[in-house]
């Protein structure tokens, strides 16, 4: 027969194993579930990392087109305040008539330069003139309509009198051409 104290022992060693066992287990899930939380934190900061990355890309690019955008754009309003200058010194060299021409020649030839100095001020600024013919289609794109009227010879839409040259900062209107536009209906 089997002494009671033995039974007792292994009874004992048992629970003492079951208690160990329990509480390594215990332990175990402890960890994976402090794991799963630093996974948790790791991804969650991962995200942050890569959001504030992408923000940061955004505004440095947001800044270069900002900056582009002054650099080709910001003189805008000097420009078109520098448009009247243009159209007063053209109008002068429009109603000069030979005998003007003659007896001013070097006030002419003055007025002239200035013209050209300020066409090339004007280019090297990307400001580009729009010079519409009559005859040329109207655009309402670059050319604003003062007027419509019918004009023999000439179908609808055609422009039939420029008033003002209209004016492009690269790739913008500064002042759209002023034209007068035939209303003929085609036949």
């Amino acid at each position: 027969m089997a002494d009671p104290r033995e039974d007792d022992f292994l009874d004992d060693i048992e629970d003492a194993a079951a208690e160990e066992q329990e509480l390594m287990m215990t332990e175990i899930t402890d960890e994976a579930a402090e794991i799963d939380a630093l996974r948790a934190e790791r991804d969650a900061l991962q995200d942050k990392f890569m959001r504030a990355l992408a923000d940061a890309e955004n505004a440095r690019k947001r800044a270069q087109k900002d900056r582009a955008e002054a650099e080709n754009y910001g003189g805008s309003k000097m420009a078109r305040d520098m448009l009247p200058v243009h159209d007063n010194l053209k109008r002068a060299l429009d109603t000069v008539t030979d005998e003007q021409r003659a007896d001013y020649s070097a006030l002419l030839e003055g007025i002239e330069l200035t013209m050209r100095e300020l066409r090339t001020v004007f280019s090297r600024h990307g400001i580009t003139l729009i010079d519409p013919q009559i005859g040329d289609r109207f655009d309402p794109q670059l050319h604003e309509a003062m007027f419509e009227a019918p004009l023999p010879g000439t179908r609808a839409g055609e422009i039939i009198q420029v008033s003002t040259q209209g004016f492009m900062l690269h790739d913008r209107i500064l002042r759209p051409a002023q034209v007068g536009v035939s209303s003929n209906r085609d036949a």
